[in-house]
Protein backbone atom coordinates (compact mmCIF):
# COMPACT_ATOMS: atom_id res chain seq x y z
CA UNK A 1 0.00 0.00 0.00
CA UNK A 2 1.24 3.62 -0.84
CA UNK A 3 0.26 6.56 1.14
CA UNK A 4 0.77 10.15 0.46
CA UNK A 5 0.67 12.48 3.43
CA UNK A 6 0.81 16.28 3.00
CA UNK A 7 2.28 18.54 5.70
CA UNK A 8 0.19 21.35 6.57
CA UNK A 9 -1.78 23.22 3.98
CA UNK A 10 -1.82 26.46 4.55
CA UNK A 11 -4.58 28.91 2.98
CA UNK A 12 -5.31 29.44 -0.58
CA UNK A 13 -1.58 28.85 -1.86
CA UNK A 14 -1.76 25.49 -0.06
CA UNK A 15 -4.83 24.25 -1.46
CA UNK A 16 -4.23 25.63 -4.58
CA UNK A 17 -1.31 23.78 -4.89
CA UNK A 18 -3.32 20.51 -3.44
CA UNK A 19 -5.82 20.97 -5.88
CA UNK A 20 -3.44 21.08 -8.97
CA UNK A 21 -0.20 18.39 -8.09
CA UNK A 22 -2.31 15.86 -6.07
CA UNK A 23 -3.94 14.35 -9.25
CA UNK A 24 -0.32 14.36 -10.95
CA UNK A 25 1.13 12.85 -8.00
CA UNK A 26 -1.72 10.08 -7.58
CA UNK A 27 -0.89 8.82 -10.96
CA UNK A 28 2.74 9.06 -10.72
CA UNK A 29 3.70 7.65 -7.33
CA UNK A 30 0.62 4.99 -7.91
CA UNK A 31 -1.17 6.27 -4.38
CA UNK A 32 -3.53 4.24 -2.79
CA UNK A 33 -4.61 6.32 -0.08
CA UNK A 34 -3.60 10.66 0.57
CA UNK A 35 -4.11 12.32 3.78
CA UNK A 36 -2.98 15.79 4.75
CA UNK A 37 -3.08 18.28 7.28
CA UNK A 38 -5.33 20.85 7.20
CA UNK A 39 -5.81 22.94 9.69
CA UNK A 40 -4.18 25.98 8.79
CA UNK A 41 -6.24 25.83 5.30
CA UNK A 42 -8.74 28.96 6.24
CA UNK A 43 -6.91 32.31 5.64
CA UNK A 44 -3.78 30.55 7.08
CA UNK A 45 -5.51 29.80 10.86
CA UNK A 46 -7.77 26.67 11.41
CA UNK A 47 -10.01 25.02 8.78
CA UNK A 48 -14.18 25.40 7.31
CA UNK A 49 -16.08 23.13 5.67
CA UNK A 50 -15.46 25.09 2.56
CA UNK A 51 -11.68 24.57 2.68
CA UNK A 52 -12.10 20.94 3.61
CA UNK A 53 -14.29 20.31 0.84
CA UNK A 54 -11.72 21.77 -1.55
CA UNK A 55 -8.91 19.77 -0.22
CA UNK A 56 -11.58 16.77 0.23
CA UNK A 57 -12.62 17.56 -4.03
CA UNK A 58 -8.56 17.54 -4.60
CA UNK A 59 -8.35 13.80 -3.87
CA UNK A 60 -7.46 13.65 -0.51
CA UNK A 61 -8.78 10.96 1.35
CA UNK A 62 -8.95 11.91 5.36
CA UNK A 63 -8.13 15.48 6.61
CA UNK A 64 -5.75 15.82 10.36
CA UNK A 65 -5.47 18.47 12.34
CA UNK A 66 -4.14 20.26 15.65
CA UNK A 67 -3.69 23.24 17.92
CA UNK A 68 -5.45 25.52 15.73
CA UNK A 69 -8.61 23.42 15.55
CA UNK A 70 -10.86 25.90 16.97
CA UNK A 71 -9.47 29.02 15.22
CA UNK A 72 -12.84 28.98 12.69
CA UNK A 73 -16.38 28.38 14.61
CA UNK A 74 -17.32 26.41 11.68
CA UNK A 75 -15.37 23.70 12.82
CA UNK A 76 -18.26 22.45 14.50
CA UNK A 77 -20.11 21.67 11.46
CA UNK A 78 -17.32 19.05 10.55
CA UNK A 79 -16.72 17.62 13.49
CA UNK A 80 -20.26 16.73 13.78
CA UNK A 81 -21.16 15.27 10.31
CA UNK A 82 -17.54 14.86 8.45
CA UNK A 83 -16.14 11.24 9.14
CA UNK A 84 -13.07 11.99 7.14
CA UNK A 85 -12.33 14.64 8.99
CA UNK A 86 -9.54 14.07 12.36
CA UNK A 87 -9.30 16.47 15.74
CA UNK A 88 -6.49 15.50 18.16
CA UNK A 89 -7.85 12.48 20.19
CA UNK A 90 -6.52 13.42 23.08
CA UNK A 91 -8.46 16.20 23.98
CA UNK A 92 -10.86 15.60 27.03
CA UNK A 93 -14.02 12.85 25.77
CA UNK A 94 -16.74 14.86 25.73
CA UNK A 95 -15.08 17.50 23.00
CA UNK A 96 -17.09 16.70 19.66
CA UNK A 97 -15.66 14.65 16.97
CA UNK A 98 -13.07 11.78 17.03
CA UNK A 99 -9.32 11.41 16.80
CA UNK A 100 -8.91 8.29 14.91
CA UNK A 101 -11.04 6.31 11.96
CA UNK A 102 -10.71 3.07 10.00
CA UNK A 103 -10.70 3.91 6.01
CA UNK A 104 -11.41 1.55 3.07
CA UNK A 105 -9.09 1.44 0.05
CA UNK A 106 -8.64 -0.91 -2.37
CA UNK A 107 -5.62 -2.56 -1.17
CA UNK A 108 -7.28 -3.08 1.89
CA UNK A 109 -8.28 -1.11 5.35
CA UNK A 110 -5.82 1.57 7.12
CA UNK A 111 -6.12 3.10 10.47
CA UNK A 112 -5.40 6.74 10.55
CA UNK A 113 -4.75 8.57 14.43
CA UNK A 114 -4.13 12.24 15.09
CA UNK A 115 -2.61 13.25 18.47
CA UNK A 116 -0.90 16.36 19.99
CA UNK A 117 1.74 17.19 21.82
CA UNK A 118 2.30 18.83 24.59
CA UNK A 119 5.62 20.43 25.60
CA UNK A 120 5.78 24.32 24.14
CA UNK A 121 1.74 23.58 23.32
CA UNK A 122 -1.35 25.12 23.60
CA UNK A 123 -4.38 24.15 24.71
CA UNK A 124 -3.06 21.44 27.04
CA UNK A 125 -4.80 18.42 26.29
CA UNK A 126 -4.21 14.70 27.70
CA UNK A 127 -1.69 12.97 27.54
CA UNK A 128 -0.90 11.03 24.61
CA UNK A 129 1.44 8.66 25.78
CA UNK A 130 -1.01 7.30 27.67
CA UNK A 131 -4.20 7.35 25.17
CA UNK A 132 -2.30 5.80 22.48
CA UNK A 133 -2.44 2.16 23.67
CA UNK A 134 -5.83 2.28 24.41
CA UNK A 135 -6.68 3.67 20.74
CA UNK A 136 -4.87 1.05 19.03
CA UNK A 137 -6.75 -1.71 21.14
CA UNK A 138 -9.47 0.06 19.47
CA UNK A 139 -7.83 0.21 15.12
CA UNK A 140 -5.58 -2.67 15.74
CA UNK A 141 -8.36 -5.12 15.08
CA UNK A 142 -9.64 -3.94 11.92
CA UNK A 143 -6.01 -3.53 10.45
CA UNK A 144 -2.32 -3.38 10.58
CA UNK A 145 -1.86 -0.40 8.27
CA UNK A 146 -2.20 2.39 10.97
CA UNK A 147 -0.87 6.17 10.24
CA UNK A 148 0.10 8.13 12.87
CA UNK A 149 -0.41 12.27 12.94
CA UNK A 150 1.53 13.63 15.95
CA UNK A 151 1.20 17.45 15.82
CA UNK A 152 3.88 18.64 18.14
CA UNK A 153 6.30 21.21 18.44
CA UNK A 154 9.62 19.35 20.20
CA UNK A 155 11.02 17.06 18.20
CA UNK A 156 12.05 14.81 20.86
CA UNK A 157 8.65 14.55 22.03
CA UNK A 158 7.77 13.31 18.50
CA UNK A 159 10.45 10.94 18.60
CA UNK A 160 10.15 9.43 21.75
CA UNK A 161 6.57 9.17 21.12
CA UNK A 162 7.45 7.23 17.42
CA UNK A 163 9.73 5.08 19.57
CA UNK A 164 7.07 4.08 22.07
CA UNK A 165 4.89 2.86 19.11
CA UNK A 166 7.36 1.32 16.83
CA UNK A 167 6.41 -1.83 15.66
CA UNK A 168 2.54 -1.08 17.15
CA UNK A 169 2.11 1.10 13.69
CA UNK A 170 2.88 1.98 10.29
CA UNK A 171 4.28 5.40 9.94
CA UNK A 172 4.65 8.08 12.89
CA UNK A 173 4.63 11.42 10.87
CA UNK A 174 5.09 15.29 13.04
CA UNK A 175 3.19 18.52 12.03
CA UNK A 176 3.39 21.51 13.13
CA UNK A 177 6.35 23.55 12.50
CA UNK A 178 6.40 23.94 9.01
CA UNK A 179 9.87 23.02 8.42
CA UNK A 180 10.68 19.82 6.57
CA UNK A 181 13.37 17.65 8.39
CA UNK A 182 15.66 14.97 6.74
CA UNK A 183 15.23 12.11 9.73
CA UNK A 184 13.22 9.81 7.24
CA UNK A 185 13.32 6.66 8.30
CA UNK A 186 12.42 3.00 9.32
CA UNK A 187 13.03 2.26 13.10
CA UNK A 188 13.56 -1.77 13.81
CA UNK A 189 10.26 -2.65 14.26
CA UNK A 190 9.40 -1.32 10.73
CA UNK A 191 7.51 1.99 11.84
CA UNK A 192 7.99 4.18 8.92
CA UNK A 193 8.78 7.93 11.16
CA UNK A 194 9.95 11.66 9.77
CA UNK A 195 10.22 14.48 12.78
CA UNK A 196 8.05 17.09 10.37
CA UNK A 197 6.37 16.92 6.89
CA UNK A 198 6.65 20.83 6.45
CA UNK A 199 3.92 22.98 5.05
CA UNK A 200 1.93 22.88 1.97
CA UNK A 201 2.46 26.71 0.70
CA UNK A 202 4.34 29.92 0.25
CA UNK A 203 7.92 29.32 1.64
CA UNK A 204 8.74 32.71 0.11
CA UNK A 205 7.68 33.40 3.64
CA UNK A 206 8.21 32.79 7.27
CA UNK A 207 6.58 29.72 7.75
CA UNK A 208 3.91 30.61 5.76
CA UNK A 209 3.74 33.80 6.28
CA UNK A 210 4.43 37.23 5.18
CA UNK A 211 8.24 37.86 5.70
CA UNK A 212 7.87 41.99 7.02
CA UNK A 213 5.26 41.78 9.85
CA UNK A 214 6.77 38.90 11.63
CA UNK A 215 10.27 40.63 11.69
CA UNK A 216 8.39 43.76 12.58
CA UNK A 217 6.99 41.71 15.40
CA UNK A 218 10.32 40.42 17.04
CA UNK A 219 11.93 43.54 16.42
CA UNK A 220 9.07 46.05 18.38
CA UNK A 221 7.16 42.73 20.33
CA UNK A 222 4.13 44.61 19.23
CA UNK A 223 1.31 42.85 17.58
CA UNK A 224 0.92 42.66 14.10
CA UNK A 225 -1.52 41.20 11.41
CA UNK A 226 0.52 38.02 9.68
CA UNK A 227 -1.27 38.00 6.13
CA UNK A 228 -0.44 34.50 4.20
CA UNK A 229 1.97 34.90 2.11
CA UNK A 230 2.01 34.28 -2.11
CA UNK A 231 5.28 33.52 -3.58
CA UNK A 232 7.56 30.08 -4.03
CA UNK A 233 4.07 27.20 -3.48
CA UNK A 234 5.27 24.15 -2.71
CA UNK A 235 3.33 20.97 -1.79
CA UNK A 236 5.49 19.25 0.99
CA UNK A 237 5.13 15.70 2.62
CA UNK A 238 5.86 11.94 2.59
CA UNK A 239 5.41 8.74 0.65
CA UNK A 240 5.21 5.84 2.60
CA UNK A 241 4.95 2.15 1.28
CA UNK A 242 3.74 -0.46 3.58
CA UNK A 243 3.70 -4.01 3.15
CA UNK A 244 -0.26 -4.21 3.76
CA UNK A 245 0.36 -8.47 5.40
CA UNK A 246 2.57 -7.08 8.06
CA UNK A 247 1.76 -3.69 8.32
CA UNK A 248 5.46 -2.98 8.56
CA UNK A 249 6.88 -0.18 6.75
CA UNK A 250 9.02 -0.61 3.76
CA UNK A 251 10.22 2.82 2.06
CA UNK A 252 9.65 6.35 3.23
CA UNK A 253 10.28 9.03 0.95
CA UNK A 254 10.14 12.80 1.41
CA UNK A 255 8.24 15.02 -1.11
CA UNK A 256 9.07 18.71 -2.06
CA UNK A 257 7.12 19.51 -5.42
CA UNK A 258 7.03 23.43 -6.64
CA UNK A 259 3.62 25.04 -8.32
Amino acid sequence: MRILFIGDVVGEPGRKAVKALLPQLREQQALDFVIANGENSAGGSGITPKTAEEIFSAGVDVITSGDHLWDQKEVMTLLADEKRFLRPMNYPPAVPGRGSGVFETKQGAIGVMNFQGRTFMQPPVENPFLLAAEELKKVQPWTKVIFVDFHAEATSEKIAFARMLDGQVSTVVGTHTHVQTADEQIFPGGTAYLSDAGFTGPHESVLGREIEPVIKKFLTAMPQRFEVAKNRILLQGAVIEIDKSSGKALKIRRVSEAL
